[in-house]
């Protein structure tokens, strides 16, 4: 299933792209979106509410055509399970590894971005 998430600007990564770096300039710029604008709680698997402080981007690959470039990358982040808070709460809160596979589409004229979750 594919869902469709936010839409945002990524102009560093378009500057960057046909260069040697492109990977690390994505990397870093997907890292420094507000993480509300990527699909981090809709790919939770292993807790309840995602954290985005630890968040990292694995590029798994890049495609274009002659209007987008498409990065599918890997993102790697932590979340926890959330308890009631209750001073009797049983619910431990420790933080879980979280992985999602995404798909973003840079448009090439504008650097208007997508992200969309795949699972």
């Amino acid at each position: 299933m594919i869902y469709n998430y936010a839409m945002f600007n990524l102009s560093s990564s378009l500057a960057a792209w046909n260069t040697p770096s492109f990977k690390a300039v994505f990397s870093q710029e997907v890292c420094s979106l507000d993480p509300s604008l990527l699909p981090l709680q809709q790919g939770l698997q292993n807790s309840s509410y995602a954290i985005s402080d630890k968040l990292s981007v694995a590029i798994l690959n890049i495609e274009e055509d002659t209007s987008n470039i498409m990065v599918k990358a890997g993102l790697l982040y932590n979340g926890i399970i959330a308890g009631c808070s209750c001073a009797d709460d049983p619910t431990p809160t420790d933080e879980t590894n979280e992985y999602c596979d995404v798909l973003f589409r840079i448009d090439k004229r504008t650097a208007e971005s997508s992200v969309t979750l795949i699972s």
